[in-house]
């Protein structure tokens, strides 16, 4: 019997120690250094956000993953930091994984193209917006579709987005008034990408600036230039709006958004020249930036 009740009390204490290294994992993934600012993006959509190898042209080290991170999202962050007073810290989420994480306080903001819908807005609250693009579709120019002008023209196309996107939601809303057979969402930009290019799909949806990104880099593909509520696809201001995502009630929200004013549209144009270039190595002209 003692035998008994000592086997019992062995499993309680272990099943306690495994319920506290689980609290205690948990605790300590929240704990974060209030000298350092930690923002959350995927490192994987240029010219927003990417990874390189090195720290070259103001490249930002991932603090969870190999390499260094650069684009549009770190220069803001950067800037950010900067009017903070705070050193920068990127973190690497999948892009769906990011709101549970500034939600969980892991994160202290959201940098990652992120665009501030109605339905993002139920979860986190936003900044004023640092961006403001068109939803394009990129394809391959030997492609079925590479003379299309309008969505009306991908009539039996195969189109997919990246999980957890608004170009996802537009795509899925929309593809059957068009008659567009809308795929499986993917990860990652490099996933659509290589789905593309393999004739997986016939077209992937993007804002403009990475569509530009992604065809500078491979000369195999290039983009249509649809027009949002137009040409192109229905978005309200806000879905196509870029915007930092942050716990609700934050109170740092009017000290981002002073930072964001002081940033002029021409300086946001030569900001997304620069990332575009650093990520394809290739000068392309972006669009006008308006004042937000």
């Amino acid at each position: 019997m003692k035998k008994v009740i000592t086997t019992i009390v062995s499993v309680m204490l272990v099943s306690l120690l495994l319920v506290g290294a689980v609290f205690c994992f948990t605790g300590c993934q929240n704990k974060k250094d209030d000298s350092k600012l930690y923002v959350g993006m995927e490192c994987g959509y240029a010219p927003f956000n990417y990874t390189q190898t090195d720290a070259s042209n103001g490249a930002v080290k991932i603090s969870n993953a190999d390499g260094y991170a650069n684009g549009y999202d770190v220069m803001i962050a950067k800037k950010i930091a900067e009017a903070l007073g705070k050193e920068l810290v990127i973190v690497k989420y999948k892009f769906e994984a990011l709101i549970p994480a500034v939600n969980a306080k892991s994160l202290d903001m959201i940098i990652a193209g992120m665009s501030p819908t109605a339905e993002r807005k139920e979860a986190i609250d936003f900044s004023d917006a640092y961006y403001t693009s068109q939803l394009v579709i990129v394809v391959r120019k030997d492609g079925a579709f590479a003379n299309a002008t309008k969505l009306a023209d991908f009539n039996g196309a195969k189109i997919a987005a990246q999980i957890g996107t608004f170009h996802n939601d537009a795509l899925q809303a929309q593809a059957s008034e068009y008659g567009i057979l809308p795929q499986t969402p993917m990860d990652t930009f490099p996933a659509l990408i290589n789905a593309l290019k393999t004739k997986a799909i016939d077209g992937y949806v993007a804002e403009e600036p990475g569509a530009k990104a992604d065809c500078a880099a491979n000369e195999d593909l290039t983009y249509i230039p649809l027009k949002n509520n137009d040409t192109g696809f229905s978005a309200s201001p806000a879905d196509v709006q870029i915007a930092i995502g942050l716990i609700k009630n934050s109170s740092i929200k009017d000290q981002i958004n002073a930072a964001l004013k002081k940033i002029s549209a021409e300086e946001r144009v030569k900001m997304m020249g620069d990332a575009t270039f650093f990520a394809t190595g290739k000068t392309v002209l972006p669009d006008p930036v308006p004042e937000e």
